[in-house]
C-alpha cells in the first residue's frame, strides 16, 4: 500500500434490491437495501444462516445475485467477475500458500497484474509487509507463524493490490480470545490509515461494536437495523435486535397511549413512563432496558419509575455483578452493578427497589422478527 493509494480513500458501496434465491427456493439474501460511504468501516452482524456472508460473497463476486445491483462508486459489477472488481477478500482460513515465504505470499497477487510493473513489486510488498509490522518475518513460511501473524499477512496479500474496497469474512473467528481483542485494535487502526473501505462480517457482537463506524443487523436474509454501534444497541427497534445485540431486559408492558416520546405503559401493577415511538398503537408491547440502567436502591427510596423487587441471585464478575431482582409481577430483571470497594454488596433474599429511568426504558416498534414485511422500510438499510 502506497503513501497515494493511502490518501485516495476507499469506493463507495450502494446495494439496490439485492436477491439470492438457491435452487430448492431458499433465499438468503431478500432484496437488501445498503450504502456504504467511502472509507467507512462497516459490518454486516448477524447470526450464522441470516445471509451476511452470501452479501459479502455477492460483493466480491463469487455468488451471483438473483436479482438487485451492487454499484461501486457508482458503476454496476453486479455481472462483473470477482478478479475485474476493485475488491478483495480476507477470508477466516487465511488461505496461505504452505510452499511460499511469507513475502512470496504477499507478492503472488501482484504477479498476476498487468498494470504493475516487475520492478515495482518489491517496494509494494515490502510496503505491505511494514503496514501489518510482518516485515522482519519475511523469510518464513506460513506453518512457522502464530495463527495472528497469519491473518496479517493475510491482510497485506490483500492491502498490496490496493483495492477499493477490502471484505473482511470473519477474518478473527480462528483465533483465541486474548489475540481477537489485541488484532481488534490493529485492525481499525489499520484500517484508518489506509483510509480503504472495509466491509466486516461478524456474528461476535462485540467485534461489530468496538471496530464499526456503523452496522447492518441481519436475520433472515433482511436487514433489521442500520446505524452506529451506539444507536443500535442504546435504541433497538425490534426484540430481535435487543435481544442480539448485548444483554436486554424484555418485559411486557401495556401501552396506555399511542402517542411518540415519553408516555405513560403498566408493568404489572405499576405505572412507569417511558419512550415510546411515535404512531405506536396502546394495548400489549414490549419493552427493553438495558441491564446497565437497572439501578438497585434501598427499600425506603421514593419517586417515579421505581417499583419493589427481590434479589434472587448475584454473578460476581470481577469489577461489576450482575444481579438478578424478581419483580412483583413475577418476571425477573437484571442489575449489572459496579463492585466499589466500601459498597455493601447485594445477597441473595434482600428486599430492595429498582429504578429504570424513563429516558433507558423504550417501548419496541416490533416484538416480532417474523413479523417484517418489506413495507418496514423504516429500518432497512438505503
Amino acid at each position: 500500500m502506497t503513501e497515494d493509494a493511502a490518501q485516495t480513500g476507499g469506493g463507495s458501496i450502494a446495494i439496490r434490491g439485492l436477491r439470492k434465491e438457491f435452487e430448492g427456493g431458499s433465499i438468503a439474501v431478500d432484496g437488501i437495501d445498503l450504502d456504504v460511504a467511502s472509507g467507512e468501516f462497516f459490518s454486516l452482524l448477524g447470526p450464522s444462516g441470516c445471509g451476511k456472508t452470501t452479501t459479502l460473497r455477492m460483493l466480491a463476486g463469487f455468488e451471483q445475485p438473483t436479482d438487485g445491483q451492487i454499484l461501486i462508486d457508482g458503476t454496476d459489477v453486479a455481472q462483473t467477475p470477482p478478479h475485474k472488481r476493485p475488491v478483495n477478500t480476507v477470508f477466516q482460513s487465511y488461505a496461505l500458500f504452505p510452499h511460499m515465504d511469507v513475502w512470496k505470499n504477499v507478492e503472488y497477487g501482484l504477479r498476476w497484474d498487468k498494470d504493475v510493473p516487475k520492478g515495482d513489486r518489491k517496494g509494494k510488498v515490502d510496503a505491505a509487509l511494514e503496514l501489518v509490522e510482518m516485515t522482519e518475518y519475511a523469510k518464513r513460511r506460513p506453518n512457522q507463524l502464530s495463527g495472528g501473524q497469519q491473518q496479517r499477512i493475510a491482510l497485506a496479500r490483500a492491502l498490496v493490490l490496493e483495492p477499493s474496497v477490502l471484505l473482511l469474512d470473519e477474518p478473527l473467528g480462528a483465533l483465541d480470545a486474548k489475540l481477537r481483542h489485541s488484532l481488534r485494535a490493529q485492525l481499525t487502526a489499520l484500517q484508518r490509515r489506509v483510509g480503504i473501505t472495509f466491509v466486516f462480517v461478524t456474528h461476535d457482537q462485540e467485534e461489530a461494536l468496538e471496530m464499526s463506524d456503523r452496522l447492518a443487523v441481519m436475520s433472515k436474509g433482511r436487514i433489521m437495523q442500520l446505524g452506529t454501534p451506539r444507536d443500535i444497541y442504546q435504541y433497538p427497534q425490534s426484540e430481535f435486535v435487543a435481544d442480539f445485540l448485548g444483554v436486554a431486559n424484555l418485559l411486557d408492558i401495556e401501552v396506555s397511549e399511542g402517542a411518540g416520546g415519553t408516555a405513560p405503559i403498566r408493568l404489572g401493577d405499576f405505572t412507569l413512563d417511558a419512550q415510546v415511538p411515535a404512531g405506536h398503537l396502546s394495548g400489549p408491547g414490549r419493552a427493553v432496558i438495558r441491564p446497565e440502567s437497572v439501578h438497585l436502591e434501598e427499600t425506603d427510596l421514593t419517586g417515579d419509575n421505581r417499583l419493589p423487587g427481590m434479589v434472587e441471585r448475584v454473578v460476581y464478575l470481577g469489577s461489576t455483578s450482575q444481579v438478578y431482582v424478581r419483580l412483583p409481577d413475577g418476571s425477573s430483571v437484571q442489575s449489572l452493578v459496579t463492585n466499589a470497594v466500601h459498597d455493601e454488596p447485594w445477597s441473595s433474599g434482600d428486599a430492595c427497589r429498582i429504578r429504570m429511568p424513563s429516558d433507558a426504558l423504550r417501548v419496541l416498534e416490533h416484538s416480532d422478527v417474523h413479523a417484517w414485511s418489506d413495507a418496514d422500510s423504516d429500518v432497512k438499510a438505503g
